[in-house]
């Protein structure tokens, strides 16, 4: 879920203050505010729970965080993602991480840090396989649905995992707050969220004399998150390639630019039987793509 809020501290208790949108679901894990104040604790240099609201620090601790395999996070315009999230959590013999109340997660977020980020996504409450008695190795995953993105972030995210046992407390009025063990190690990794690109190849005539010209012509787009639609990519380049008939690998013809609403038009000779493609090498915002061959016949 996508958050511009603060995650604060109140008086007495644990409180997550947000503005959400959309609402959470119940798979998603309740954050308790502590969370933020003992992250602030923890980049001032002090003591990550000594100005921390009414908790203690949980004997957990994360490794081998990995967020979509390690590789970029890719959305389009409708269609909701859901991120693989993996960690390996290490925990105390008296810590149970199989009870009822005991949550696991990790939040997606642009920003300064977990506690001071202005775009998120929190994962589902994961699962974890035990190891041995004090290692396990669990998993999550992350939906991001991109009408709660904008076009700015496409960007480099960061990620941080938690771990809160509530130890019997109810997590939105618990009776006695300090009954509840916070873990918090930010960041963890970090990952790049790109707009998806699509590339489309046409060459013609076909068939094509040997000698004669064939035009190849395509156009380049990408999800515009600011209004949900695929816009025209200008003034990016783009490599034509050739692969001959009965054969696998691919060789650059030419390099080519998009014109301003991302149409490509190039020509070439026709020599032998074989595809044409466009390959796209991506931008630090937009994914990388490669379109489908276009079979020449040539005669």
């Amino acid at each position: 879920m996508r958050i511009r809020a603060t995650v604060a501290a109140v008086t007495g208790a644990l409180a997550l203050s947000a503005v959400a949108a959309p609402v959470a679901t119940a798979a998603e894990p309740k954050v308790p505010a502590n969370v933020a104040a003992a992250l602030d604790a923890a980049t001032d240099g002090t003591s990550a729970f000594a100005t921390a609201a009414a908790s203690y620090p949980l004997d957990a601790s994360f490794s081998n965080v990995k967020v979509n395999s390690g590789k970029d996070v890719v959305l389009g315009t409708t269609a909701t993602v859901k991120v693989p999230v993996s960690f390996t959590l290490t925990h105390g013999a008296d810590v149970d991480i199989h009870a009822a109340d005991f949550v696991a997660a990790v939040q997606l977020y642009r920003g300064a840090s977990f506690g001071d980020s202005f775009s998120d996504f929190t994962s589902t409450d994961a699962t974890c396989t035990d190891s041995s008695a004090t290692v396990a190795s669990c998993k999550a995953t992350v939906a991001i649905d991109p009408f709660y993105l904008f076009n700015d972030d496409a960007d480099a995210w960061k990620a941080a995992a938690f771990a809160v046992a509530y130890n019997g407390e109810d997590p939105d009025d618990p009776e006695n707050p300090d009954n509840i063990g916070v873990v918090v190690k930010d960041p963890t990794n970090s990952f790049r969220l790109l707009r998806l690109s699509k590339l489309t190849v046409n060459a013609a005539p076909e068939p094509v004399k040997k000698g004669k010209t064939i035009t190849v012509t395509g156009e380049l787009t990408h999800a515009n998150w600011d209004n949900s639609r695929y816009i025209g990519f200008g003034n990016q380049s783009v490599v034509l390639q050739f692969r001959k008939k009965g054969t696998t690998n691919y060789t650059n013809v030419k390099g080519i630019k998009t014109r301003t609403q991302g149409k490509l038009v190039t020509t070439v000779k026709a020599s032998i039987d074989g595809y044409y493609r466009f390959q796209f090498k991506g931008t630090p915002s937009t994914a990388p793509v490669t379109v489908a061959g276009d079979f020449v016949d040539v005669r």
